[in-house]
């Protein structure tokens, strides 16, 4: 699937020089950005929903104890 972004000037920049300093392309590092951002974001939004569900339970639970 192709994908295009908009990088500012700096961070063009400095991939730039990533990709001249290594040999890999543009598309290597940004795949392996995205692949390790995704699996961050997967890892803190899914963890926050959990934690979210079991608060609202856990409330619930000390509510029914104190009536």
């Amino acid at each position: 699937m192709a994908t295009s972004i908009h990088l500012s000037p700096e961070l063009e920049q400095r991939l730039d020089y990533l990709v001249s300093q290594t040999g890999r392309s543009k598309a290597y590092y940004l795949r392996q950005m995205i692949e390790r951002g995704l699996d961050d974001m997967e890892d803190y939004y899914l963890a926050a929903d959990v934690l979210e569900r079991v608060s609202v339970k856990a409330r619930r639970r000390l509510s029914r104890l104190r009536t």
